[in-house]
């Protein structure tokens, strides 16, 4: 066994020993060194087989080359993630319900594959506002990314400049939107997380616009907050000392690289009083163009174009915002058709293969964000990491794509999928 894996392992086991000693091993029915949920289906917020995966020393790929799927890398990621900063990973709200609907609703949909079509060459390429990219795979923005490994934005931004991948960045990263488009060699997409002070706002925009970005993202799903249970239970589990990291008399968040320099002191991150006459002010404020992430109905799609937005990102926020218990790709046709093709649709939450992305590019998505499965490469083996999951994503729509019959993104189709029913 390699040096790494042996440093994998030796962490595993150092976790488990934090379940061990949970007070929460009653509330979840651990049995015997094995998980086992109570039948209440809503009593426990993690589920069977994430459980399962905790109380098994399981083996885990060594290195980024040994990796079949993205799948590979959560396992890795694990052994070497403390609790509380693996429970900000895995979260999402409530009973994590809409998390898993994001994964199980893509069973409701099946390929129709089409014979004799000459596949040969095979065309992934796409164009987003105005730049054409070589895959319609999209790096989501991500928030404290330092907590999963130690060169963070950066190594992920080394990852996409060396794929040629677009990336978002967050407002909350822990580097600089100037030192990640430096790493990516080109100005990244900037997400802007709204506060409850206009000024900060402005200031952040005005930051990302003269760093070159040509896009901002704004993310409205989690205006009014959210509940996040098995973020809390794992950090139960985490006897670290946080404040060797945090002061605990300071938010966090406000001291972010994005925010050096203002002063934050009555800042909230809050936006529960926000109305599409932010969006207005926003247009107005900047010559970026403007997404909007987080609609999921054809109502807000609607106002999108009413307020003149330049795109839409159909977002759960990886089912961490709202207990909705739906999918975003069960929201994303209602949002397609009510956009018409004026604007593009891009769509988040749950992607795992390329048969995920293929089907929602045939819902109509112009392209799709990746989130958890970046950042399992990220904190197990960093650069490289990231890279073997955009080159496994890649290959596998390619493969869909020739299965299909489909030789380049413009041929995926409603025809090309079928929904069950």
């Amino acid at each position: 066994m390699s040096q790494r894996s042996e440093e994998l392992m030796t962490s595993r086991r150092r976790f488990l020993k934090y379940l061990a000693a949970s007070p929460l091993l009653a509330y979840w029915g651990f049995n015997s060194g094995r998980a086992s949920l109570a039948q209440t289906p809503d009593q426990g917020p993690l589920d069977q087989e994430i459980m399962d995966a905790f109380a098994q020393d399981i083996n885990v790929i060594p290195s980024p080359e040994k990796a079949l799927n993205v799948f590979d890398f959560e396992p890795a990621a694990r052994g070497v993630l403390p609790p509380a900063h693996y429970g900000y990973l895995i979260t999402g709200v409530d009973n994590d319900a809409t998390m898993r609907a994001n994964r199980e609703d893509f069973r409701k949909y099946q390929l129709r594959a089409r014979r004799l079509v000459d596949v040969r060459e095979i065309d992934t390429s796409t164009d987003l506002l105005g730049e054409k990219w070589n895959t319609p795979i999209v790096i989501a923005p991500i928030a404290s990314q330092q907590a999963f490994h130690y060169d963070g934005e950066i190594a992920v931004a080394n990852a996409a400049r060396s794929r040629e991948q677009l990336q978002i960045l967050s407002t909350l990263s822990t580097e600089s939107v100037e030192d990640v488009s430096r790493a990516r060699g080109r100005p990244v997409w900037y997400q802007l997380y709204p506060t409850d002070t206009w000024n900060v706002t402005e200031a952040l925009v005005k930051r990302a616009e003269a760093a070159g970005c040509p896009v901002v993202v704004l993310t409205v799903d989690l205006l009014a907050g959210s509940n996040r249970e098995s973020l809390e239970r794992f950090k139960l589990m985490d006897d670290r000392i946080c404040s060797d990291c945090h002061d605990p008399d300071i938010p966090e968040w406000t001291t972010r690289p994005m925010f050096k320099g203002m002063d934050m002191s009555e800042v909230r991150f809050s936006g529960a009083g926000l109305t599409w006459e932010f969006v207005d002010r926003l247009k107005e404020l900047t010559t970026m163009k403007v997404v909007i992430k987080g609609i999921v109905t054809h109502e807000d799609a609607r106002l999108c174009l009413a307020h003149g937005v330049d795109g839409i990102v159909v977002s759960s926020h990886g089912g961490r915002a709202v207990a909705s218990s739906r999918s975003t790709i069960a929201c994303l046709p209602e949002v397609v058709e009510a956009v018409g093709g004026r604007i593009p649709v891009l769509i988040d939450s749950g992607f795992r293969r390329g048969t995920d992305i293929f089907k929602a590019l045939a819902l109509g998505a112009d392209a799709i964000c990746i989130g958890r499965p970046y950042l399992w490469g990220l904190a197990a083996f960093g650069q490289p990491g990231v890279e073997k999951v955009l080159d496994i994503l890649r290959a596998e729509l390619r493969l869909v794509m020739r299965q299909m019959g489909t030789t380049s993104i413009a041929k995926i189709s409603r025809n090309s999928i079928k929904q069950e029913g």
